[in-house]
This record gives structure tokens, sequence and C-alpha cells, in this order.
């Protein structure tokens, strides 16, 4: 018996051992990361295009599935005995991972999928598909101007108001809501707006496509760096590691004021995109 014991216990300081060389491996959050931005990004649009191919519930329910699939992995792969998880999650991902997501919180996966399922739960389809796009481009974007210009002192917000912006840039939140504005526009562009045109004309187009993109941006600011948290316990009892994040808040946040915007310019909430969204 104590030598199971000890070969049990062996095993599991290996399997923390592999874990602990994978996060060697990896950035922190204060790098540019520029594979995982691409990640993101590249993934952000893969959604938005399923959401718009796929009938609304089925991509709800798959993204459900996702979701869940995705909590239960992150619940497990710290685990004794499901540490092969995180050898796992390196191989597919790589340098897109952070090097916290390896030293037992939770990878941004879960939240992104959350927040696209949610988005696209609780909005009409074109609203909950621009939301993804603003996940897609301008959660990335504006950490990489941010970032980039984190050496303009008068840019920085430092704590921010009730934390809101804490650690982030205004430089960053104008960059990523200018980079998420000519796809905002390609796709508002090319839209189905019917024999009648489209209510508003350019003017509108130019104006929601940059109101959507400062709404991305705005919500990726509002969430403050480092993330707040969970207590480790509640009443006495363990709580994961779950985090307020941006994955989770700008597709929704961006979902809900395309909503508003689209009642703002008296535009039909059920138009349709283009089938490919930008062709």
């Amino acid at each position: 018996m104590k030598a199971e014991a000890a070969a049990s216990s062996s095993a599991a300081d290996g399997e923390s051992d592999e874990t602990v060389e994978i996060a060697k491996k990896l950035k922190n959050r204060n790098h540019t990361n520029l594979s995982r931005k691409f990640t993101h990004a590249g993934f952000g649009i893969f959604f938005a295009c399923l959401n718009q191919f796929l009938p609304h519930a089925k991509f709800v329910r798959g993204m459900g599935i996702l979701t869940a699939s995705t909590l239960l992995m992150e619940l497990l792969r710290y685990r004794r005995g499901f540490r092969w998880m995180n050898q796992a999650l390196h191989f597919f991902l790589g340098g897109a991972l952070r090097k916290h997501e390896m030293e037992g919180k939770f990878t941004g996966s879960l939240y992104y999928f959350a927040g696209v399922a949610a988005s696209a739960y609780l909005f009409p389809q074109t609203a909950g598909t621009l939301g993804i796009i603003q996940l897609a481009l301008a959660d990335p974007s504006a950490s990489y101007f941010g970032r980039r210009t984190r050496h303009i002192y008068w840019s920085r917000i430092e704590n921010g108001l009730g934390g809101i912006g804490r650690n982030k840039g205004i430089l960053g939140f104008l960059g990523g809501a200018l980079f998420c504005f000519p796809f905002n526009y390609r796709v508002l562009k090319i839209a189905k707006w019917g024999a009648g045109g489209i209510p508003g004309g350019e003017v509108a187009v130019v104006s929601a496509s940059l109101l959507l993109g400062l709404a991305g941006a705005f919500a990726d600011l509002a969430v403050p760096t480092p993330a707040l948290t969970m207590p480790k316990k509640l009443l006495g009892i363990p709580v994961p590691p779950f985090h307020i994040d941006d994955n989770f808040v700008v597709p929704i946040f961006s979902g809900y004021i395309c909503t508003k915007i689209f009642d703002m310019f008296g535009w039909d909430e059920g138009m349709e995109l283009a089938k490919h969204i930008i062709f």
C-alpha cells in the first residue's frame, strides 16, 4: 500500500512539474503576445460567421455545450490524473496561452466562449454578431495600442474611477475603437437593407460603425487590470477562480449598444448581414 501511495504521489508530482515547466515557457499578461491577439481575432471572426451561417438556436446550443465543456476542463485540469489536459492545451494553443493560465487560473477561453454564447442568446442575430465582432477586434487592438503607448504618461488612467480603466490608457481605448471602424463600416455597408436602402444613408453607417467600435473599446477599458476575482472561499466553501473578464463583458455590452444604435437610427433589428459578413 505504501509503495502504491508513493507511486501515485510521484506521478502527481511529475504532472505538477510538467505544468510548471509549461508555465515557464509562456509570457505573462504584460507582454504584447501577438500570437494570442491573432488567435483571439481569428476565433472571434469565425464565431461571428458561424452565427450568421447556422440557425440561431443551433449556434446558441453549440456555444452553450462548448462553454460547459470548457468549464468542466478548467475545473479538472489541475486535479491529479487530469493534468495531461494542460499539456494538450499547450500543444494546441502554444504561445497563445499566458503564464497565469498554467498557474492555477482559468484560461481566457472559458470567458470567451461564454461571452459569445451570451451575446448570441441575449440579442437578435445581427446585434449578437456585431457584438462578437467587437470582441474579436476591439479587445486585442485596444490591448496592443495600450501597450505601445504606455510610456505616454498623460494617456495612462492608473487607478481609474472605482477601478474602471485601472492600469489602462486613453490611447489604447481610442486605438481599439478606430481599429474596429473600417470592419464595422464594411459589414454594415453591404448588409441586406432591402429596396429602400440604408435609413439615414452614409452618415448613419459611418456613425454606427464608430459607435460600435467605441462600445467595444469602452467595455474593454471598463474591466480593470488586474481583474477583480472571486474570494477563494465563501462561507468556508472553496470557490473556483472566477474573475471579471473582458472576453465576457465586451460582446455582451457591444451587443446591447448595437440594439440601441439600431433604435436610434430607426434600423430594423431583424436586418440581415451579408452571407459572408464582409463579402
